[in-house]
């Protein structure tokens, strides 16, 4: 960030192209074209021809029937993303010659129709969901492997499966599709696999793995075929997987076609050996991990061993793979239960496991809480005191977090202290053992006893989370915010982060001190301009900020895409006859996407409900149990550096979290 004429600058937005979008909808399903449209904040045009495509503006998404392309060759030469969607449980009219001939597939349910994973996916694909480079900040990443025939056996289960996971694998091999042809039934059919993987994106914010594992390297995909793995590689990218696996032995044209066609997702080259016989001082190890390096993004090496000097090896090999290449990074194994340690020494996308899960889906895998343990065990995760400061133990803030740190097996202890003066904090921070702090409600980032603060907190001026960082040069503390990161979760929730771009909000709080992290969040986004009602933004992070000082001022605004009101609770039902002034005013254009409202309160409200006001009216409307589980998940982040997903925390965190 920078900082010139008394506004705090961010650098790190996301500027991105203006989308460019065909949507393709099957026979009566045209309304997905309008729910496309609204989830990147676009207008959209519905045509009956694909002549008719180019006459229209490039940010409006055009809408035409999928029938209307079949005996049309020349639709992949058209300047915009072809994304085509199928309603599975309607007609299901899933027609591979069209699709092949398309970007993208989306399949979704009418019935249960889930606009967070609409959102998602097209964040990723249109390249403003970036998971890869997320997770090469993580110091571990690791996979949950499934091993279900049948994804929906994982779905009741899946929060608790995915806690201290970074991704989760679908083992596609290990999928068995009732109505396979009995021929081939080792092989689950595509439309079978493309509504595995829709169910499970459905149930989790997680990065998809979509692995096909053959049958030499403990899958049961057969070897005669290569093409066939490319069929379904080439699928899962089109389904918006972010990780493909793709086996080393594969034909090299297979592997640089995938490379070519990989859009948004990213390649794993992955390389197994089973015999026993390997050896990671060989020079065949590095040749194998340039080969994989050639298309990979990730480079995958495992291999059985047979005696615990085999793991000192594979670290020798991993140093020298680290001192050599910057890029890719290497996940490097050993399988068995000798190479458990390897296991727990491995920092990239290291396969675990769960109890819950019918069997490991290899020899010697562990789950989340075992490497856990076994790092502790070593000194790797020493014993830290971790602070919750203030209305924690009302809250149910600090039982969740000893939930989390149980579930995780790790060492650490919660400390709850209630609210104390800003100083007090330092005779806390300053002991050996500190290993970080949530502090709620935040205090002024003005603190002289913390070296340094984030971009953020220094930008906002409050402090929710301080971070304890092992560096060679001892421990460094920085003051850093959660909430803005929480606001932002919760935002980009049913929407692609473009969809702000440029776009009205209006902010209503007593001070400037409620907004100013909701303001730092809708200015990541790239919004503009920003109205605040009820307090005057003098520090603001935003370079286009207007204060309402009256009902005349607020004819400026045609309607505002989104509204936040960080008002007390027993004064945010003031904002009710806003929401409903904007919902009423007949200047709406028509087709226009927007209509966001969250509300930032906590505690007892006043009369009336604004939340369940904007949503009677039509508004995708969000309270403070959003806001607080997206803040709780990025505040375990940054403090012991575990993903814990959104859908667990709302499980296990009670409402008196909220």
């Amino acid at each position: 960030m920078t900082k010139g004429n008394g506004v705090m600058k961010i650098e790190e937005i996301i500027h991105n192209e203006t989308p460019r979008l065909l949507v393709l909808y099957d026979k009566g399903q045209d309304d997905i074209v309008k729910t496309v449209a609204d989830v990147i904040g676009q207008k959209f045009v519905l045509v009956d021809k694909v002549e008719k495509i180019e006459g229209h503006a490039e940010n409006i998404v055009v809408g035409l029937e999928n029938a209307a392309v079949v005996q049309v060759s020349h639709i992949g030469q058209l300047k915009r993303i072809i994304i085509t969607t199928h309603c599975i449980d309607a007609a299901d009219l899933r027609d591979e010659d069209v699709t092949s001939r398309c970007d993208y597939e989306y399949l979704y349910l009418q019935k249960q129709f889930d606009r967070r994973d609409l959102a998602r996916f097209l964040g990723f694909v249109l390249g403003q969901i970036k998971p890869h480079e997320d997770l090469r900040k993580k110091t571990r990443t690791t996979l949950l492997s499934t091993t279900f025939p049948d994804i929906r056996a994982a779905l009741p289960n899946l929060d608790i499966l995915s806690v201290g996971a970074d991704s989760v694998e679908l083992r596609v091999d290990l999928l068995k599709d009732a109505d396979a042809d009995a021929s081939n039934a080792t092989v689950p059919s595509i439309k079978y696999v493309g509504e595995q993987v829709m169910l499970l994106r459905q149930r989790t914010e997680l990065p998809i793995i979509f692995t096909t594992r053959c049958t030499k390297e403990n899958g049961r995909f057969p070897m005669d075929d290569p093409m066939l793995f490319y069929q379904y590689l080439r699928k899962a990218m089109q389904w918006g997987c972010e990780y493909v696996d793709v086996e080393l032995w594969l034909p090299t044209e297979i592997r640089s076609q995938l490379a070519a066609e990989k859009g948004s997702s990213k390649i794993i080259s992955a390389w197994h050996d089973f015999t026993g016989s390997f050896k990671w001082s060989s020079a065949e190890a590095q040749q194998l991990f340039k080969q994989g390096a050639v298309y990979g993004d990730v480079v995958k090496m495992i291999a059985l061993v047979n005696t615990t000097e085999e793991n000192y090896e594979l670290e020798y090999f991993r140093s020298i793979i680290q001192t050599a290449y910057s890029h890719p990074p290497l996940s490097g194994l050993n399988m068995g239960p000798v190479g458990q340690l390897s296991r727990t020494l491995n920092k990239v996308f290291t396969p675990i496991t769960h109890p819950l899960l019918p069997m490991v889906a290899a020899p010697g895998q562990l789950s989340a809480a075992e490497i856990n343990s076994m790092l502790h065990s070593m000194g790797q995760i020493p014993k830290l005191d971790i602070y919750a400061i203030g209305n924690v133990r009302q809250n149910g803030q600090a039982v969740f977090f000893e939930k989390c740190l149980n579930e995780l097996s790790l060492p650490h202890q919660l400390l709850c202290i209630e609210r104390i003066s800003q100083g007090s904090i330092e005779r806390f921070i300053s002991r050996p053992s500190f290993g970080g702090a949530h502090i709620s409600p935040p205090l002024p980032a003005n603190a002289p006893y913390l070296p340094r603060l984030s971009n953020a907190a220094s930008a906002i001026g409050q402090i929710d989370t301080v971070v304890a960082h092992n560096t060679p040069g001892g421990k460094l503390l920085v003051g850093d915010n959660a909430t803005w990161k929480g606001i932002r979760a919760t935002l980009t929730n049913d929407f692609v982060p473009s969809a702000y771009a440029g776009q009205a909000a209006l902010i209503l709080a007593s001070q400037e001190s409620q907004a100013s992290a909701a303001i730092f969040a809708l200015t990541s986004l790239d919004i503009g301009p920003i109205y605040t009602i009820g307090f005057q933004a003098k520090h603001s992070v935003a370079t286009d900020i207007q204060q309402f000082r009256g009902v005349e001022d607020m004819k400026k605004v045609d309607e505002p895409f989104v509204i936040v009101s960080a008002l007390p609770a027993d004064k945010s039902f003031i904002v009710s006859p806003l929401i409903k002034h904007y919902s009423h005013s007949g200047r709406r254009p028509a087709q226009r996407a927007g209509k966001v409202f969250v509300d930032l309160s906590n505690g007892v409200r006043g009369k009336g409900d604004s939340v369940a006001t904007a949503e009677s009216l039509g508004w995708l409307a969000y309270g403070t149990a959003d806001i607080n589980a997206w803040t709780t998940v990025e505040t375990l982040r940054l403090l012991v550096g575990q993903n814990v997903p959104f859908d667990f925390v709302r499980l296990a965190a009670g409402r008196s979290l909220y």
